[in-house]
Parts: structure tokens; C-alpha cells; sequence
């Protein structure tokens, strides 16, 4: 939970460096929130008929996309690749997996940039 945390103190900081573990824990809690909160809006609106609770689903992943770009960045940063590398995941099927293959990658060695 502490990476989570971490990644809505830093939301606009694109400048540090993020681990493996923080990267994926921050994105693994993401993961678990939207599908509790797309399932709970879902009933919702299943049982009072409105489709109003849909937008609350929206509404999370619109909070979060900032500083889910900015651990992005801070990720690829830490195995020295520059932020607009993120961009390779446009192209179809093989950019997802090339940014996934750079993720995982282990940290280069610090260049003076802190890591968050």
C-alpha cells in the first residue's frame, strides 16, 4: 500500500526514478480498486436502475491518469530509457509487449536521481 501512496504524493513528478516492486505494487492496488469500484457501480446501477453510479468508475480512472503517467515515466527513467518511449505501446500488440519487456527490467545503476 506504501507504493500506492507513493504514487499520489509524487502524481506531477516526472522527474525521479521508480523500482520494479514500486512500479508494479502501485499498479497492482490500481488494478484491484477499479475492479471493486467497476463492480460496486455496477450493482449499483443494477439495482436502483440509474446509470449515474457508472460515472464514478470514469471519474477514478480520470483521477488517476496523471499520476499513473507519471510512475510510467519515473519507471522508464530508472532503466534509462527517456519518457517518450511510453509512446511505443500505440503501436498494435508488439509496442505493449516491448514497454512490458523494458518495465520489468531491472534498475540501472543510480545516476544521482533519487528514487521515489
Amino acid at each position: 500500500m506504501t507504493e500506492y501512496v507513493n504514487m499520489w504524493k509524487n502524481f506531477a513528478n516526472f522527474s525521479d526514478r521508480t523500482d520494479v516492486r514500486g512500479y508494479w505494487m502501485a499498479y497492482l492496488i490500481n488494478v484491484i480498486i477499479t475492479v471493486v469500484l467497476g463492480g460496486v457501480t455496477g450493482v449499483l446501477a443494477g439495482i436502483t436502475g440509474v446509470g449515474a453510479f457508472t460515472y464514478l468508475s470514469t471519474l477514478y480512472g480520470l483521477a488517476v491518469l496523471i499520476p499513473n503517467l507519471a510512475i510510467l515515466v519515473r519507471r522508464l527513467r530508472d532503466v534509462g530509457r527517456p519518457w517518450f518511449h511510453m509512446f511505443i505501446s500505440l503501436i498494435p500488440c508488439a509496442g505493449v509487449i516491448i514497454l512490458i519487456v523494458w518495465i520489468v527490467k531491472p534498475s540501472i545503476p543510480d545516476d544521482g536521481v533519487p528514487q521515489v
